[in-house]
């Protein structure tokens, strides 16, 4: 049996490299995945960094639905790639699935562009000072099913793009330098680098030559991004989809449950494993037995019932390996921790709404004849996350290093934790500027003035916008490599849409605290934290310190889950014990000790 499951493995690796020839893969595939991610970027920011303003100037939405609106649309989003990932991992590969998934963005993206460019599509401009005419339900459901092809193709994109650039690296093959948290700085610089054009470039067409333009422009970037990664099929490592993960987990979890009242064994060796049957998801080494969670290793235990002949593959309803009973226990111990993310993206999400309705009341001119447009303050954010990850990149991981012994300098642990508190910091400034503005509101009379200037500079909104950009880029990053490199290799596709489902149940938050706090601090006198059309007479930094100590019970909540999480342990190739995340300096060795 054994010899039959290095042959499998011989096969799957000659599939996956493309042997005989040259291997595929690394570095040279990066230009194809990266010009693919910078169009994709291009097209969804440029698509939605100024969306809010289209809702409202555009379509006459209120301000809490334009918002609510968005938050839902960003939630739905980050919750489809539990589709994608399943589609990706089951059957149809990460490839094609990101492939599919835009041509269906692209179908979204040009129906709103055109209804950008028809008149009849939208409701007619407001005139003077008299009540504007909201959109009809036609014209909003040619919005929401746009909206809706949007989600979904952002449900094959989000969680298979990041796995798939990062499958492009075999980190236990010595002739390859480049490890995966570079991979993760890289695509995340890109991703940022295509922000700061869109919300500069393309928020300043949308503002001041038309919609249509200015949604056109990201139509086309998002076909230049699908032609950019087709382009490169014939050098990509395509790993080979190894079956529904859901079925495994599922699977594992009723075999416990039949064996729930047996008598667990006294040493764990005797579980039960099947090298053959692990082969085609444990390529790069299996799952160990850990001690927690013994509950679950019932369904690795061998029965008179099992009727188990030699050479055998069970029935794993009945029975299953340690390997996947360990998978398993792996997504499950992720749970806590990719949760504790949920607060900092609801936060994050205030940037597009109410931050951006903030910037929109202040003085943003650099000269006479040009302003900044409200849509690109987050330029602030995105230039703050470039820089922090150059110096995270350049300096400080080689820093940390000399002190950690780690190649990325720290993990990715301490990492999200210096994330969070940055973020509690960027919502508790939030909420003193607001203080600010609204004072010089007062001063000059424009408490019932809401479309009128308020003369306070831009400039101190900046402040609460970098420092969002600094944590996403300790957080954001870091919460990206915890999924990868502590999900099962055979469901990395569905370990980036955990992510991303964080990042959804993050927005649907802000929609139910946006919702709950303008219900239930509204008065009889018309007063409300968050009024739909004069934020000078809201309470906004109340809204913003609320988040604050949310975030701050978060940050316990998340220093405790650290403190007790435990690293997937992995035998390379039958070899020694790896705990992640110092996978990266051990796994060449081991592969060294195996062919030795």
């Amino acid at each position: 049996m054994e010899e039959k499951s290095k042959n499998k493995i011989n096969n799957e690796e000659e599939q996956l490299h493309g042997r005989p020839g040259r291997p595929k893969g690394g570095l040279i595939t990066m230009p194809f995945i990266f010009a693919n991610e910078i169009c994709e970027k291009l097209a969804v920011i440029g698509f939605h960094a100024n969306m809010i303003s289209y809702l409202t100037t555009q379509l006459h939405l209120p301000l809490t639905k334009a918002a609510n609106t968005l938050t839902n649309f960003s939630g739905t989003s980050s919750l489809t790639p539990l589709l994608g990932a399943f589609v990706a991992d089951s059957f149809a590969g990460r490839f094609w699935t990101i492939t599919i998934a835009s041509i269906i963005y692209q179908i979204g993206m040009t129906l709103l562009t055109i209804s950008a460019i028809i008149p009849t599509l939208r409701p007619p401009p407001c005139k003077g000072e008299e009540v504007c005419v909201v959109a009809d339900t036609a014209q909003l459901s040619i919005l929401y099913i746009a909206l809706l092809l949007g989600a979904l193709g952002s449900g094959g994109i989000r969680p298979c793009v990041v796995a798939f650039g990062a499958d492009q690296f075999d980190e236990s093959d010595p002739k390859q330098t480049t490890k995966t948290w570079n991979y993760f700085n890289w695509y995340y610089f890109c991703m940022g680098a295509a922000h700061l054009v869109a919300v500069t470039v393309l928020v300043y067409i949308q503002d001041n030559v038309g919609w249509g333009l200015g949604l056109g422009i990201p139509t086309v970037a998002m076909f230049l991004s699908v032609i950019a990664f087709v382009g490169g099929f014939r050098l990509y490592r395509h790993l080979i989809p190894s079956g529904s993960p859901f079925t495994r987990l599922i699977q594992v979890a009723v075999s416990a449950f039949r064996k729930r009242k047996l008598r667990m064994v006294s040493d764990p060796t005797l579980l039960y494993t099947n090298d053959e049957i692990d082969a085609s998801i444990s390529l790069g080494g299996k799952l160990t037995h850990t001690k927690h969670m013994s509950f679950l290793d019932k369904a690795a235990i061998v029965t008179e019932e099992d009727n188990l002949k030699p050479g055998e593959i069970p029935n794993l309803w009945k029975l299953n390996t340690v390997h996947r009973v360990e998978e398993l226990k792996s997504v499950i111990r992720m749970g806590p921790i990719g949760a504790s993310g949920i607060l900092l993206i609801t936060a994050y999400a205030q940037q597009g709404t109410f931050s951006l309705q903030q910037a929109k009341t202040t003085n943003r001119h650099l000269t006479k004849s040009f302003q900044i447009p409200a849509g690109s303050m987050s330029v602030f954010t995105t230039v703050a996350m470039l820089s922090t990850i150059v110096f995270y990149d350049r300096f400080l991981v080689k820093i940390a290093r000399k002190f950690t012994g780690l190649e990325r300098g720290i993990t990715f642990l301490h990492r999200m934790g210096v994330g969070f508190v940055i973020s509690i910091i960027a919502t508790l400034v939030a909420g003193f500027v607001e203080i600010k503005r609204k004072h010089v509101a007062i001063e000059h009379g424009l408490l019932n003035k809401p479309h009128t200037m308020v003369p306070i500079s831009f400039l101190w909104l900046i402040p609460q916008y970098s420092l969002h950009g600094v944590a996403e880029a300790f957080m954001s990053i870091g919460h990206m490599e915890f999924f990868y490199d502590q999900a099962p290799e055979s469901m990395r596709s569905t370990a980036m849409a955990l992510f991303w489902m964080a990042i959804s149940i993050g927005n649907y938050v802000s929609t139910l605290l946006v919702t709950l706090v303008h219900k239930f601090s509204g008065k009889p006198d018309g007063s409300n934290w968050l009024p739909d059309n004069n934020l000078n007479r809201g309470k906004l930094e109340y809204f913003y310190w609320l988040i604050t100590l949310l975030q701050v019970v978060n940050l316990v909540y998340y220093l405790w889950c650290a403190k007790i999480y435990t690293y997937k342990p992995v035998q390379v190739h039958h070899s020694i014990e790896v705990n992640s995340p110092v996978r990266d300096e051990l796994q060449v060795s081991n592969r060294n000790l195996v062919d030795a």
